[in-house]
C-alpha cells in the first residue's frame, strides 16, 4: 500500500501541515523530501532504509552522490533535493548572524560553525569577520589541512581581516578525530593571533573547536 492510500492523519505531509514538523519522525521528514517510492516500497519505506544504511540523517547528508545514487529507487534528483535542504539550513543560520550580535548569540554561532565543519574529513580553519557591532561581515575557510592538522598563517589572517575592514574575529576549526578538546597547538596559535591582531586594533572574540559532541570555546575556558 502506497502513502496515498493511508489515512490523512498518517501521511507525513498532511501530518506536518496539521500537527507541525516537530511531530514527525526522522523517516517521515525524509520521506517528504524523497516524495515518491518505488514498486513495492513507499517513500517512507525508502526513508527508513536510507536511515538504516547510512546510520541516520547526518550520514545520509554526508554520503557522496555515488554512494547515495547506488541504491535502488534513489537518483540524482533526490540527492540534489537533500543537499539543497542542507544548504538552506546553513544559509538560514548565516542570515541570522548577519543581523545579530554574533558573540552574544553564541547558540546560533555554534550551530553555524558546526553545520559547516562537523563532517569534513580534514581540518578546516574558518574565520568569521565581524563589524564593530559584532555582526557578520564575511566568513572564509582560510586554511585546509590533513586529517590531523592544518597550518595557520597569521599574516594571511591579518591580511583578510584588513581586507574586510573587520573590527573583530571569531575563529573555528574542526577536529576530524571527533575530540573537541583544544590542543596545546590550538591554544598557542589562538594567543599568537590575538596578540598580532590587537596591534592593528582588531579584537579576537573566540576560537570554537568542532568535534562530535559539544563545540568547545576557548573564550569560555579562559584562554581569551
Amino acid at each position: 500500500m502506497g502513502i496515498a492510500d493511508w489515512p490523512n492523519s498518517e501521511r507525513p505531509r498532511e501530518k506536518l501541515i496539521t500537527a507541525g514538523a516537530h511531530t514527525l519522525s526522522d523517516a517521515e521528514l525524509l520521506a517528504i523530501f524523497l516524495r515518491t517510492g518505488t514498486r513495492g516500497a513507499s517513500a517512507l519505506d525508502l526513508a527508513r532504509g536510507l536511515i538504516s544504511i547510512f546510520g541516520g540523517l547526518r550520514g545520509i547528508l554526508k554520503a557522496s552522490r555515488e554512494e547515495f545514487c547506488a541504491l535502488p529507487g534513489i537518483g540524482r534528483s533526490k540527492f540534489a533535493q537533500l543537499q539543497a535542504a542542507s544548504e538552506l539550513v546553513q544559509r538560514c543560520l548565516q542570515e541570522t548572524l548577519l543581523r545579530e550580535d554574533v558573540f552574544c548569540n553564541s547558540r546560533i554561532t555554534r550551530q553555524y560553525v558546526k553545520s559547516r565543519l562537523i563532517d569534513r574529513g580534514r581540518e578546516v580553519f574558518l574565520c568569521l569577520f565581524l563589524d564593530s557591532q559584532n555582526r557578520l561581515i564575511a566568513q572564509e575557510e582560510l586554511f585546509l589541512g590533513t586529517i590531523d592538522g592544518a597550518s595557520v598563517h597569521p599574516r594571511e589572517v591579518i591580511k583578510r581581516a584588513l581586507y574586510h575592514n573587520a573590527a573583530a574575529l571569531i575563529f573555528a576549526h574542526n577536529h576530524p578525530s571527533g575530540i573537541s578538546e583544544p590542543s596545546q597547538a590550538d591554544i598557542s596559535i589562538t594567543l599568537r593571533l590575538k596578540n598580532l591582531l590587537s596591534e592593528v586594533d582588531i579584537r579576537t572574540l573566540d576560537h570554537l573547536i568542532v568535534g562530535e559532541g559539544e563545540v568547545r570555546s576557548l573564550a569560555e575556558q579562559g584562554y581569551l
